[in-house]
């Protein structure tokens, strides 16, 4: 063997072990990847109703293995504790106040709801990721408007195939508020068999196993496990109940059971269709829940500015890129994952108008330590509240005009008011609010 020979054979090794640095599985910044992306938000999810978050009369098996692949958020947060507002929120990256359809808590289809939506003004999450290259799906939820004008399509999305209501019973598909069908694809109305969780999951699969010919964002919109309180195998509601009647904690853990195993079933084809590794996977809820939901040791629930109602499960996997087992206590909240996905795209984010949520790439990379946030919320139409959150204080104001101070790493079930303890944090945050409370819209009455 000659001397190139040697050399040559020595350079090849030297160039693999620099490739093998470069494509091995190693920290680089989460922003170089142009990745798919599927953004899960189920309805009316209890902060402790998956058993990883402290659920013990049932289990899901496979959210907690979902959120055992990638990282926890101890402290995420809905930008709302009802559905529109934080829908809103999620679509635009920005608080639901500074939105017109986010003042509405929620759209019921009055008459003048019909007249309110998400439009074009407000540019959504997947009119920017469409800008950037990316086919844009939604499946399942909408509750941004009903008539055409405030359609998905008209928001930046390529394909719909869901609901337009805030609610649809999960056998008829029919909606809580007309009592008519409410199940579209696109602007066609469809008429099909089945319990809306199974339909929605075998919906999420047919896309995802479609060819694409370019990145993918898939919002994924469970209407579970948002009432009516119907298991597989229900009958549907007759149209003389209440959707929000009847139920049990076993309907609710068969609903619970349900959901899991669609989420499972959709991690499975992305493994079949070999998508995992350059697929984000972001698990939330749209605010905290009701009636027979767990909310752990926090105060409230749905409707309510305690932390129960605005508490919500959150997790993110990404193979390779996001430690698997990890956990944080990185303060989060919807607009957040607005920012995070359009980072993740490569997108810059916007700054006219800019957003309201911050990149939690840093963090899922663990590139970066826990840094204080200061939020804002605002329910005006039913229970009047007013919260803020700084570092670890939280200022709430009731539906009775009573102002608390909370410390939440002491007391995060809000039981001690330390108000009169610490006046000057207390006056500090409740002057906060009221200068933010001049750069939003001005809350609309309920009626």
């Amino acid at each position: 063997m000659n001397r190139f020979s040697i050399g040559f054979i020595c350079s090849r090794k030297v160039l693999s072990f620099v490739v093998l640095l470069c494509v091995g599985p190693i920290w680089v910044p989460l922003q170089a990847q142009r990745p798919n992306i599927i953004y899960i938000m189920v309805d009316d999810l209890g902060y402790a109703d998956l058993s990883c978050y402290g659920q013990k009369e049932y289990q899901t098996p496979h959210l907690d293995k979902l959120a055992a692949q990638g990282m926890k958020f101890m402290n995420a947060y809905a930008a709302a504790p009802v559905c529109t507002p934080s829908r809103a929120a999620f679509m635009t990256g920005r608080y639901p106040a500074r939105v017109p359809v986010g003042l509405i808590e929620p759209l019921e289809g009055s008459a003048r709801d019909t007249m309110i939506g998400l439009t074009p003004s407000y540019p959504s999450v997947a009119t920017r990721l469409q800008e950037n290259g990316y086919e844009t799906l939604l499946v399942g939820k909408w509750h941004l408007g009903s008539p055409p004008e405030f359609s998905p399509s008209r928001n930046g999305f390529n394909y719909f195939f869901g609901f337009k209501a805030g609610a649809v019973d999960y056998v008829s598909h029919k909606s809580y508020q007309s009592r008519r069908r409410d199940l579209f694809e696109n602007e066609r109305l469809v008429v099909t068999e089945g319990y809306m969780t199974d339909i929605l999951q075998a919906k999420a699969i047919e896309l995802i196993k479609q060819p694409h010919n370019k990145p993918f964002f898939l919002s994924l919109m469970f209407s579970a496990p948002h009432w009516p309180w119907q298991a597989p195998g229900a009958e549907a509601y007759p149209d003389s109940l209440s959707f929000v009647a009847g139920g049990s904690p076993a309907t609710y853990a068969a609903m619970m059971k349900s959901l899991d195993n669609a989420v499972g079933a959709i991690m499975q084809a992305l493994d079949e269709q070999n998508l995992s590794t350059n697929t984000v996977v972001i698990f939330t809820s749209d605010n905290g829940g009701e009636r027979f939901s767990d909310m752990g040791i926090y105060k409230g629930g749905k409707m309510q500015l305690w932390e129960g109602g605005i508490r919500v499960p959150a997790f993110v996997r990404w193979p390779e890129k996001i430690r698997a087992g990890s956990t944080t206590n990185q303060v989060a909240i919807t607009m957040d994952w607005t920012a995070t996905i359009l980072s993740l795209a490569g997108r810059k984010l916007a700054t006219n108008p800019s957003l309201d949520g911050i990149d939690l790439t840093p963090f899922m990379a663990g590139n970066s330590g826990e840094v204080s946030r200061t939020l804002y919320w605002r329910l005006f139409q039913r229970t009047q509240h007013k919260a803020l959150r700084k570092g670890n204080w939280k200022y709430i104001q009731d539906e009775k005009g009573v102002a608390y101070l909370f410390d939440l790493t002491t007391d995060p079930g809000e039981r001690t008011n330390l108000r009169e303890k610490q006046v000057g944090v207390f006056e500090e945050l409740q002057a906060m609010y009221a200068k933010w409370e001049t750069t939003v819209l001005k809350p609309v009455p309920l009626r």
